[in-house]
């Protein structure tokens, strides 16, 4: 997700409103600089022989790049945990163009790219927004199925083990901090074609929990709690001559009929639009907020087809505690998200490859817990 910053000015009986781009995606490494570094423990004599292995549990953007790292290690065995591994994870799918560069996203994965983004005003004043783009320069917007999927075969292709499991909890050692017994992850195992699971457990050297905002991880190893927006979207299909309107466009919305806090959006994907809201400060009135903006968008998508209702929380801070002796959160499970904008996806990506690669570093490839 992406938003514009409002600044108005009323030096005149006539409200103008001045706009300036608030920045869509950007941010430093800096950001993800963990507050204590992971014990470097020199391993045993008697288990040089060994491997460690790394669990990254959940296999989003934050947890495949993660694992990605991890698998090119010869001396770290890397596993990765999803319960759905054809999820379609409720979310607007947009990504800066930076990000398509910086992780070899090839163009295949993006459905549309957009090259113009309307501001509308509660009075339905139109205010172009997108001239800040550069000719080359375009917002990528995603499905989520299909991006995180390709994060994933490409860290499973480096030699990641997936595992078709729900973590369930994670038995933290009392002296985990100081010393190199493992932690044992409690999870279901899901086989095609049944819903039902069968208990398992394992016992891995080092966690990486990507799995949301709702991290299973972050409870067991006490990372403290957050507040977080709720977002509500509805993928419409619309005849082919009203998606030619939003064949390069991205519309928001603003105003207390949408949201008290927060904005509305259309923007375009592959064969539909995806029209959502969010908010934090009355997440109970969601489904209002939603109602109103499709009657806002109007005409424009009228006479279109819901395929698909999709709601999901948004942290809006950083968690308080986002590594504990040999765990780390990264992604929205780390609270890395722009609390402006929603925007996460960029930032889950940049947060696990950059756990990862300093994990690996501390571990020394592998040879050091």
């Amino acid at each position: 997700l992406f938003v514009p910053r409002c600044i108005y000015s009323t030096n005149n009986p006539t409200t103008t409103m001045k706009l300036t781009i608030a920045s869509l995606i950007l941010g430093s490494a800096a950001a993800f600089q963990p507050h204590t570094a992971l014990n470097a423990v020199p391993k045993s004599s008697s288990a040089l022989d060994m491997k460690y292995t790394v669990a990254v549990v959940g296999g989003g953007p934050s947890g495949a790049c993660a694992a990605e790292i991890f698998a090119q290690e010869k001396n770290i065995e890397t596993v990765m945990f999803e319960r759905k591994f054809d999820n379609a994870k409720p979310c607007g799918g947009a990504i800066p163009l930076c990000m398509i560069g910086e992780f070899d996203i090839p163009e295949t994965v993006v459905d549309r790219k957009v090259r113009k983004m309307n501001l509308i005003s509660p009075s339905g004043v139109e205010v172009d927004i997108g001239d800040t783009l550069k000719p080359n320069e375009y917002i990528g917007m995603c499905r989520r199925e299909i991006m995180d999927k390709y994060l994933r075969d490409r860290a499973i292709e480096y030699g990641a083990q997936p595992i078709n499991g729900l973590v369930t909890s994670v038995d933290i050692p009392a002296n985990h901090k100081q010393t190199e017994e493992p932690y044992t992850i409690n999870y279901m195992e899901f086989t095609e074609g049944s819903s039902a699971g069968t208990p398992k457990t394992m016992d891995v050297d080092v966690i990486v929990g990507a799995d949301g905002a709702n991290s299973r991880v972050a409870k067991c190893m006490d990372a403290g709690l957050y507040n977080f927006a709720i977002a509500f979207q509805e993928r419409i299909k619309i005849s082919d001559d009203k998606m030619k309107f939003y064949e390069e466009m991205a519309e928001m919305y603003v105003g207390d009929d949408v949201s008290p806090d927060f904005y509305g959006w259309v923007f375009p994907k592959y064969d539909h639009v995806g029209v959502g809201t969010g908010t934090v400060v009355n997440r109970p009135a969601i489904k209002q907020y939603q109602k109103a903006i499709r009657e806002r968008a109007g005409d424009k998508i009228a006479g279109g087809k819901i395929i698909k209702v999709e709601a999901h929380p948004i942290p809006e801070h950083y968690r308080p505690r986002r590594v504990q002796g040999r765990i780390a959160l990264v992604g929205d499970a780390a609270g890395y998200v722009t609390k402006c904008s929603g925007e996460g996806i960029y930032f889950a990506a940049k947060s696990g490859r950059m756990a990862a690669q300093e994990i690996v570093k501390l571990m020394k490839s592998g040879s050091v817990l």
